[in-house]
């Protein structure tokens, strides 16, 4: 039976200080927007972020080998091709980058993120009206052109006072891609935001995710990574104004020679705000990586606060890796509590003795671990379309186990 091999792992669940590698600077775009998240250096000009090297915190768990062509700055590859289906209440518009919404969510935090900025062209802006609840979520596909040059997308929801919504993206086809996705959810305000990585064999997508949670509002964001060589997740979320609640839930199956990286900072600036994480990965096959970075920040101003985050890892074949960090700075004593959890384990010998010993068949005990392992993030999903599709996606990943294990 295989070994779990974690480079880092935390199990406390004790505040932990960590010091950034970039000061606090103001962005440089014009816009109105929060404050830069957490102690990182923000900017919308690309100058401002030098050629990373791979050996800079946002990049030392990354094959920046593979994203020279990002980092240059130079996103002049084919754009995919965005279809979106709007439920009643739910407007759709492809705007031009002069336009006033754009850019206000906040600046970017690395140097692939501001190349996006500054390259896109026309961007999808999807709008919840005030107090509209549709029952039906609207959907957005987003389809590789192809190609080997990257390419940029960029997408604004804003869901407007006291609207209740869900939208779903999902991403498919083959596509070298610099993606930006800004969320605006305003007071008193419920979103679900839902993105799923499907992508073909050989496809890069490096998005940076920046939300804005305002009073009593609720933004539950979850990513769902199965496809594509490397994906590179990174959502931003600011809690600005008292009340505001941030669930982020994630789902990943990292297979052989597979990069799927998650990156999250939660920013609590106001008092009596809630945020809570949770994400889960299983890995398989040799070079299967995944890493997980869950940064969560309590400023001086956000008394009240009460925060969790956890990050789960199975290891189900020799040769993958999991890199896990959880980290918390908080600058008041005044909050509710925070605590994070993470941990890396191997495919687990007693539960399946358990298992054969009542007679039930190794591949159809392996099925029932991994599905186990799942099922409770799930179902917190929540949105019948996406996890029934979450069902069938990891029973076909746990076929390709038994193939491999074979």
């Amino acid at each position: 039976m295989s070994t779990a091999v974690p480079s880092t792992t935390a199990t406390d669940k004790e505040p932990m200080k960590t010091d950034h590698s970039r000061a606090v600077a103001d962005g440089a775009h014009s816009h109105a927007g929060p404050e830069p998240a957490g102690q990182r250096f923000t900017s919308f000009e690309l100058s401002d972020f030098p050629l990373p090297t791979g050996r800079e915190e946002e990049w030392r768990f990354s094959p920046a080998h593979r994203f020279q062509k990002f980092f240059s700055g130079e996103l002049a590859g084919p754009a995919p091709t965005v279809g979106v289906e709007t439920a009643p209440g739910v407007t759709s518009e492809q705007v031009g980058r002069d336009d006033e919404r754009l850019g206000r969510i906040g600046a970017p935090v690395d140097r692939v993120a501001a190349a996006a900025w500054n390259a896109f062209t026309e961007a999808t802006v999807l709008t919840v009206g005030a107090k509209q609840t549709p029952e039906q979520p609207t959907s957005v596909t987003i389809t590789g052109a192809g190609g080997n040059e990257p390419g940029t997308n960029h997408l604004v929801i804003v869901a407007e006072e006291h609207s209740q919504a869900t939208v779903v993206v999902n991403h498919a086809g083959s596509a070298q891609l610099a993606q930006t996705v800004e969320v605006d959810v305003r007071d008193g305000a419920q979103l679900t935001l839902v993105t799923l990585q499907e992508w073909d064999e050989g496809s890069v997508h490096l998005s940076a995710h920046r939300a804005r949670v305002g009073r009593d509002a609720k933004l539950r964001h979850v990513v769902v990574t199965l496809g594509g060589d490397v994906v590179r997740i990174t959502p931003d979320a600011v809690l600005a104004e008292p009340g505001g609640e941030v669930e982020g839930l994630g789902l990943y199956f990292t297979d052989a020679a597979q990069h799927q990286e998650h990156r999250l900072l939660i920013d609590h600036v106001a008092p009596n705000c809630i945020s809570r994480v949770t994400y889960k990965g299983a890995l398989q096959g040799k070079d299967a990586h995944a890493v997980w970075i869950g940064d969560v920040v309590i400023r001086s101003t956000a008394e009240g606060t009460d925060t969790y985050e956890l990050n789960r890892n199975l290891v189900l074949t020799e040769g993958a890796r999991a890199d896990s960090v959880p980290n918390l700075e908080i600058e008041t004593g005044e909050i509710e509590g925070a605590g994070h959890a993470s941990a890396t384990g191997r495919f687990d010998d007693e539960q399946m003795f358990y298992l054969r010993a009542r007679g039930i068949p190794e591949l159809e005990a392996r099925r029932l671990v991994v599905s186990g392992f799942f099922a409770e993030l799930i179902n917190q999903i929540a949105v019948p379309s996406v996890t029934d599709r979450l069902t069938q996606a990891i029973e076909e990943e746990i076929r390709h186990t038994e193939a491999v294990s074979a």
